[in-house]
């Protein structure tokens, strides 16, 4: 500024403004690269978390999702990795804001350093109350967010049970029930604006005492004809170019503190321990022909004291049809969840061939098992990769047409137009009950395990459906270990044997007719159901 308007150079004015568009030009280049890689880095950064995240949710014990809502672990992977996912270019927008502080500081300290002192004392005001804002704005931001999965989950329940909302007219409870927890989460969002927005008044007011500072001595130092008007101006820029950045890491500070928030809680999901693949073995399964034994299992839940089992011994030879009955909570389900490690003992042992299941690589051991559950689970997807989903190969048509016609389900199929090439909806919404339960049949006889778990597989049936499913589970056990848990007696009374299970004990085990004999549990629940019948 001296050498144009005061020393009057023209060389110099000639060289400025070429100097400026080519110091523009400079700037928009690099920041064009700077923020697409930022950003191309950002999003792949996003797609390794979701990845990892995904990935752990999937390969956590049963007892985690137990305890934890569909719709909560739908906002983790969605909701705060979003957050996260802003975060990374505003914290690379934050690295250059402090790098600008720190360069323009020099220049205003090379300048003059007695005034850029006075500049500087101003700065330690504005780090408590960023401390207490950041302090406070984690602590909504993580409230907010666990509003959001809570709304990520009456949707999830809402939108799931949709029927039995509308079959029980409860559309208003549910709305009241969404816009409660709406409410809730939005009176976190305002908190989180009210205190993010005094940040910024906070600090220019702050910033304000410093500029006041260097009006008032710069302006002395001129007056005095210590300093000239060029040396002023320029300082008076710098030092104005200070407080923009300053002013934007205290609004990056916002967002970082909502990021931070978002990130506990998805390291809190990726820390967690998978205490059965901790405890993974090493031993391939074979399960073909082997016995399976029950050595003083006992079973209780984790953090409760009560035992779900206690103390069962039993002996499952190859090839038997084994049925467990007894009332409600007797613990057959257990069971049926300890035999593919979906849980593990809490003492005793279970073997095969005298090998304990411990000892077996999970996935080799759960490859050797089969599961047909009450509720037949089919996805989102064609017929023909609903069948073929527990292969991980390619599967021939051959192979799922013959499963298909023993499970009875190559009938129905054949009558739709698409036939194995039809999309059947969420959870198999275009088909009945009998159907969706013929097809989960199918793909157990694709997988064609040596051990079958048949989890009340047609308690939930009509007699015609359960006669035509009944067929196919016949065509199912053949040649297979099977455990059946049973709620209709009629579809057990030719098991090879039949444990009768009363408060978490086997209070008898035998056939049929020798049980209405001996077991006071099955000839009771024999006669109610005899009864109804």
């Amino acid at each position: 500024m001296d050498g144009i308007f005061i020393e009057k150079k023209i060389t110099l004015l000639k060289i400025m403004p070429i100097l400026i568009v080519v110091v523009y030009l400079a700037k928009g280049i690099f920041r064009f690269v700077q923020v697409y890689f930022m950003r191309y880095v950002g999003q792949k950064v996003v797609e390794m978390i979701r990845n990892e995240l995904f990935e752990k949710i999937v390969n956590l014990p049963l007892s985690f999702f137990n305890v934890t809502s569909t719709g909560v672990l739908m906002s983790r992977i969605t909701n705060d990795v979003n957050l996260v996912q802003q975060s990374i270019q505003t914290v690379i927008s934050l690295i250059r804001e402090i790098l600008t502080v720190v360069g323009l500081i020099v220049v205003i300290l090379y300048m003059d350093w007695k005034l850029a002192l006075v500049t500087i004392l101003c700065y330690p005001l504005l780090i408590h109350p960023l401390l207490t804002i950041s302090r406070r704005l984690r602590r909504l931001s993580r409230k907010d967010q666990e509003m959001m999965g809570g709304l990520s989950s009456i949707l999830q329940e809402a939108f799931s049970g949709i029927r039995i909302v509308k079959a029980f007219t409860s559309e208003k409870k549910e709305i009241d029930k969404f816009n409660k927890t709406n409410a809730t989460a939005v009176q976190y969002v305002i908190k989180s604006i009210k205190t993010a927005e005094i940040s910024s008044p906070l600090m220019e007011f702050i910033s304000s005492l410093g500029f006041a500072a260097i009006i008032y001595f710069g302006g002395m130092q001129v007056i005095n004809g210590t300093s000239t008007p060029g040396t002023f101006f320029s300082f008076l820029t710098a030092a104005l170019l200070v407080y923009r950045p300053i002013k934007s890491i205290g609004n990056s500070n916002n967002a970082i503190q909502q990021a931070i928030a978002a990130a506990e809680r998805i390291f809190s999901i990726l820390d967690l321990e998978n205490n059965i693949v901790a405890k993974n073995g090493t031993v391939i399964c074979d399960a073909k022909k082997k016995d399976i034994e029950f050595k003083n299992v006992s079973f209780k839940y984790e953090g409760t004291e009560k035992l779900v089992l206690n103390n069962i011994n039993l002996k499952i030879k190859a090839g038997q049809q084994i049925a467990f009955v007894g009332s409600s909570g007797a613990g057959k389900t257990t069971i049926a969840n300890l035999m593919p490690r979906f849980f593990d003992i809490t003492s005793g042992s279970i073997t095969i061939d005298g090998v304990d299941i411990r000892e077996f690589d999970i996935k080799s051991l759960r490859s050797e098992i089969s599961i047909v559950s009450q509720e037949p689970f089919l996805f989102n997807d064609t017929i023909a990769n609903n069948i073929a989903y527990g292969k991980n190969e390619d599967v021939p048509m051959e192979d799922m047409l013959e499963a298909s016609k023993a499970a009875f389900a190559d009938e129905f199929i054949n009558q739709i137009p698409t036939g194995y090439d039809t999309e059947i909806g969420e959870r198999g919404i275009i088909l009945s009950g009998g159907q969706k339960q013929r097809l989960t049949i199918a793909r157990a006889l694709l997988k064609n395990s040596p051990i079958l778990i048949l989890d009340e597989a047609t308690s939930s049936l009509d007699t015609e459906s359960e006669r035509i499913v009944q067929k196919a589970l016949d065509n199912l056990m053949k040649g297979r270990t099977s455990l059946i848990i049973a709620h209709r007696l009629s579809t057990i009374l030719d098991a090879d044997m039949i444990v009768v299970l009363n408060e978490n004990k086997i209070e008898a085990t035998g056939k049929h007719d020798e049980l209405l004999t001996i077991s006071p549990t099955y000839s009771r629940l024999y006669k109610m159901q005899f009864n109804m019948e």
